[in-house]
């Protein structure tokens, strides 16, 4: 799975430390054992010399040779059995463990050149936080709240709005659980203030809790970063924009709040085509529908959005005017 640059780097940044406090108290705990029980010393020592005779034995032939390491074996078995037993007398269980931070990769993160899980686990973390600092929220789809929404039929959709943003919802619920990276693109469709916020905000700490790197970014603030990288380029400013193309998942919210312009055409162009072409998921919500999409940009793009977007209708009446209604 595709994690950012950024996020290996601060997951590996966490590893290290974890690995070196581990190592600092473990060796904190073998000092305080050395002072008050000072035989553990001497048998540690005696473990030391044990191992440099088993190489001497090593060189030996025939009997002899298996006779010097059998005995050095039983000998060596012998203090680390007197250790167990002094250090279960004298200390809590697990106080001389001296066991790393990871036992599968030694707190390396890495086993020959695959990420290990340890590692892998702190980049969902890293992920998961860099998701919901971008979207600004901790919303889940749990405390998406239905009741904002007229339960009345309304001949226009032919069911009430209720029940239309339920079965939006259960979409969501179900894209998201299930997300993988061949879980197709979304599109939301729908006025101010009626949720595709905060969905969008749930898929990508639900994609995000399953592992996947997601980038979460409004439509200004995506297309400041293209331009950015593309009309006063620096290594960081490259690195930004590859991150669009790059990761398993892409949300882009508040398409066409952006400044309209050639550039932000070309360049929601091409993002669309190269994301689409390598089979990478969006999800991009807009107060537009196709058609104001098609104006606003180019019928090329609006044909992308509408042939390979499953759309999500978002209807009803604007939730924050709803609460502030409500908390007169």
């Amino acid at each position: 799975m595709a994690y950012s640059t950024e996020v290996v780097r601060r997951a590996r940044a966490r590893l290290a430390q974890a690995k070196e406090d581990r190592e600092s108290e473990n060796r904190q705990h073998l000092a305080v054992a050395y002072a008050r029980v000072p035989r553990i010393r001497e048998i540690d020592m005696e473990l030391r010399r044990t191992m440099a005779q088993a190489a001497q034995a090593a060189f030996l032939q025939g009997t002899d040779g298996r006779e010097a390491m059998e005995s050095i074996r039983l000998h060596n078995l012998a203090l680390q059995q007197e250790r167990m037993r002094l250090a279960a007398e004298n200390f809590e269980e697990g106080y001389l463990d001296d066991s790393p931070v990871c036992s599968i990769c030694g707190g390396s993160g890495y086993v020959g050149t695959s990420m290990c899980e340890c590692l892998r686990e702190l980049c969902r973390q890293e992920q998961k936080k860099e998701v919901s600092i971008l979207s600004g929220s901790h919303e889940t789809f749990n405390q998406f709240r239905l009741d904002y929404y007229p339960d009345r039929y309304d001949p226009k959709y032919g069911h009430s709005p209720r029940e239309i943003m339920d079965k939006t919802l259960q979409n969501c619920r179900r894209y998201a659980s299930t997300f993988t990276t061949n879980s197709g693109n979304l599109l939301f469709i729908g006025g101010t203030g009626l949720g595709k916020t905060f969905l969008s905000a749930c898929v990508a700490r639900a994609a995000a809790d399953r592992g996947y790197s997601v980038i979460y970014e409004t439509a200004s603030h995506l297309f400041t970063k293209l331009e950015q990288a593309k009309f006063s380029p620096s290594e960081d400013a490259r690195r930004e924009a590859a991150k669009f193309t790059d990761c398993d998942l892409l949300i882009l919210d508040d398409l066409g709040t952006e400044m309209p312009g050639q550039f932000t055409t070309a360049a929601l162009y091409s993002l669309l085509n190269d994301r689409i072409l390598a089979g990478k998921p969006m999800v991009i919500s807009t107060n537009l529908n196709v058609e104001e999409l098609g104006r606003r940009y180019s019928p090329q793009i609006a044909s992308r959005l509408q042939g390979s977007f499953q759309q999500l209708i978002f209807v009803g009446e604007d939730i924050r005017v709803l609460k502030n209604r409500r908390s007169l």
